[in-house]
Formats: structure tokens, sequence, C-alpha cells
């Protein structure tokens, strides 16, 4: 009975997992998994890029309009940071065939 079930799970698994085609070179799953995290981290980065330039002026009293450039200061360093932060997850975990 034993041996039936292993057969059986067997041939389940060899179809449940298909490989990829041939042509594809594109890792998908890689893919989203960059993707996914570039949207949680640049959400915090910009989040605290906006509220550090908000925070900054009013604690110093620099008005609205330096308010806003500070905001956009430091949103420009959080833009650098996502970029390098691709670069690297990219080097991990490649998202096209070449490796």
């Amino acid at each position: 009975m034993r041996g039936a079930f292993a057969v059986a799970r067997r041939r389940m698994m060899e179809t449940a997992i298909l490989p990829a085609a041939p042509n594809s070179r594109t890792h998908w799953g890689s893919f989203w998994t960059i993707v996914s995290v570039m949207i949680l981290v640049g959400a915090e980065v910009f989040g605290v890029a906006l509220a550090a330039g908000w925070a900054i002026a009013g604690l110093f009293e620099l008005g609205d309009v330096v308010s806003y450039i500070l905001m956009g200061l430091f949103s420009l360093i959080g833009l650098y940071a996502l970029i390098l932060l691709w670069r690297r997850a990219v080097k991990v975990e490649p998202i096209n065939g070449r490796g």
C-alpha cells in the first residue's frame, strides 16, 4: 500500500513543478521579490525624508519654503539610496539569465 502512494505522490510532484520555458531568460520570482522590496523600502525612505524635512524646518522655524526644499533634498537622497539598493539586489538575485 505504501509503495503505491509513493509512486502516485512522485508523479504528482513531477507534474506540479514545471520547468521554465527554454527561451525564458527572466527570473520572474526574483524580479517580483526585488520589486516588492523596493516598494516596501521606498515607502519607508520617502516617509522618513518628508518627515525629516518637515521636522527640521519646524524645529528651527525655517518656514514653509525651506521645509519643502528640505523635503525635496532628503527625497533625492532617498532616491539615490533606492538606486543603490536596486543595484545590490540585482547582484544578489539576478533577474536575467546572465547571472
